[in-house]
């Protein structure tokens, strides 16, 4: 009997004990059966089944009479009961805030440019408006560091070696190119090719060294045999660009993000025109770190995005 019991309790039609709450109320199937806007045969059908489930007769009727048994009063007055707590659970739920909170700090190299990156930020206010954001700007190798030392939410940057404390998730891949600035001799000249870039003095990323993120862009600098000694670094695309533009030398850039300088005459792409440099940007998360909701949110949002959106679609100027 008591594991009868247990098995009605769990196995119990939740639909079967509201239909036989409305009988129980009109004291009629035909009525039940307005009411619910179900055919009679139905509620009829639905009334037996309960009774099955249940293992006893709930009504006793024929032409003239409509009573509950004793199992039928308990079980009506136990179904109020339980109908009574769902019908609060609008007023319920309401009385919880769905509202995000929050800071999410997110550390990202300076050259990430990405549609995608934008659009999960975006999709992320608009979700959440009362969570905030900092974005911070750092070299690739402090960006890692960083996030294993779970000091930012995630990381986004190049990655020269893999930290097995951290989880990887590539955002999307980029080619880069040489250029330079209207100061420069090259500026303008077309049919150029790698060997007119022989001894020229160049700019670029502190990441650019064979041993470093940007090895790619360090290969071809020694292919192209620009002067060994670089005028300048930094860490910022930014200042990598203003030098460029200052004319202090010959520097590499992302092809997306340059486009525009190219289009408004502010730089002129440089050879090689053929096979660039690839470069791979990768998102950066501590499974060890505890997150609160608003990182919870951002992260989820944005690998979403990354398994929803295919590879060729996050390759940025091939």
């Amino acid at each position: 009997m008591e594991k009868r019991a247990e098995r009605l309790v769990w196995e119990l039609d939740w639909n079967l004990l509201r239909t036989f709450v409305v009988i129980a109320e009109v004291k009629s199937i035909t009525r039940a059966a307005e009411r619910l806007n179900l055919k009679q045969p139905t509620v009829s059908n639905a009334l037996k089944r309960l009774e099955d489930r249940v293992g006893r007769r709930l009504v006793e009727r024929d032409a003239t009479r409509f009573e509950l048994t004793e199992v039928g009063r308990l079980l009506y007055e136990q179904g109020i009961e339980v109908f009574g707590t769902i019908s609060q659970l609008p007023l319920l739920v309401r009385g919880v805030s769905d509202d995000v909170t929050g800071h999410v700090t997110v550390a990202l190299a300076s050259h990430v440019v990405s549609p995608l990156f934008d659009r999960a930020l975006s999709e992320f206010h608009a979700a959440y408006p009362r969570a905030s954001l900092t974005l911070q700007v750092a070299p690739s190798v402090e960006v890692a560091k960083q996030v294993r030392e779970r000091r930012v939410s995630f990381g986004v940057c190049l990655v020269s070696q893999r930290d097995p404390a951290l989880d990887y998730t590539m955002v999307y891949r980029e080619f880069f190119g040489f250029f330079c600035g209207p100061k420069h001799r090259l500026y303008g000249r077309k049919g150029l090719d790698l060997a007119d870039l022989k001894g020229e003095s160049s700019v670029s990323f502190q990441t650019d060294h064979i041993s470093d993120a940007l090895r790619p862009v360090a290969l071809l600098r020694s292919e192209a045999k620009l002067d060994a000694s670089v005028v300048g670094v930094s860490s910022s695309l930014e200042e990598v660009r203003r030098m460029i533009l200052a004319g202090l030398g010959i520097g590499p850039l992302p092809l997306h993000v340059a486009r525009r300088d190219v289009a408004d005459g502010l730089l002129w792409r440089l050879p090689p025109y053929d096979d660039p440099p690839r470069i791979d940007i990768y998102m950066l998360t501590n499974p060890e770190k505890a997150l609160n909701r608003a990182e919870k949110a951002l992260i989820a949002g944005l690998q979403k995005l990354i398994a929803d959106t295919p590879l060729d679609e996050r390759v940025y100027d091939r």
